[in-house]
């Protein structure tokens, strides 16, 4: 298997910092962690600093100051694997939603020579939920068939966080063009690939909500990905 760097962004994430951590390494020697820390109050930067004490050259840390967005987060993480000899860039969450099994999968379909993403898919034959309110629900699923028909993409998942890339796909983005943050990044990142004449393949997921810790999720979020819908799919990204 070639270089894998799993990016995983945290903010108060100290009760399952070290559980994926070490679930993660377990799984293959060529996978990488990249935490991404926006300045947790609850020390889950120093649990980290003390991971990299058994895992050094696979354990990775950048902190930065202050909650400045999970979008963000990424484009940081993307920036330093393109600075390095990685050939894959995963992102997924730190609290278990994302079940580590799955990047092997992730990885395998990415190897048709036409496919620039792999998702982490909830929509498709053999994926789901656990533990999802009817209200998630339904504004996940609204949320994906909104934007199946405002940008032409046929991603079933298009919110879905749970994502593989190429390599190539991230150098051939301009990534400061990246304009979102919250789940309208993680749309607008797939969009940016579909405009690149890239394939999208999704593999099925199990979404289990978090056991430990408290949701990111919030007002503002869904509304940025509602207007934002409509703003990507006015603006060029191929140029």
């Amino acid at each position: 298997m070639d270089s894998v760097l799993i990016i995983i962004p945290t903010y108060n994430e100290i009760e399952n910092i070290e559980a994926i951590v070490k679930k993660v390494f377990s799984l293959h020697d060529a996978y990488h962690i990249l935490i991404v820390d926006d300045g947790s109050p609850d020390g889950t930067a120093d649990a980290v600093k003390s991971l990299q004490n058994s895992f050094s050259s696979r354990l990775h840390l950048i902190e930065r100051t202050g909650k400045l967005g999970l979008g963000t987060a990424y484009i940081s993480g993307f920036k330093w694997a393109l600075e390095r000899d990685y050939n894959y860039i995963t992102e997924m969450d730190a609290d278990f939603s994302h079940n580590p099994l799955k990047i092997e999968e992730l990885y395998h379909a990415l190897q048709s020579e036409e496919v620039g993403m792999s998702v982490g898919s909830r929509y498709v034959k053999g994926g789901g939920f656990k533990n999802w309110s009817r209200y998630r629900l339904f504004l996940s699923y609204g949320a994906s068939i909104y934007t199946r028909l405002i940008t032409g993409m046929r991603v079933k998942d298009a919110t879905a966080g749970f994502v593989m890339y190429k390599r190539e796909v991230l150098q051939k983005m301009n990534l400061d063009k990246i304009e979102f943050v919250g789940y309208a990044f993680q749309i607008e990142m797939k969009y940016y690939c579909h405009c690149l004449g890239y394939k999208i393949v999704e593999v099925p997921i199990t979404f289990v909500d978090r056991v430990l810790g408290i949701s990111k999720m919030n007002s503002s979020i869904i509304k940025e990905a509602v207007l934002g819908v409509i703003k990507m799919r006015l603006r060029n990204y191929k140029s």
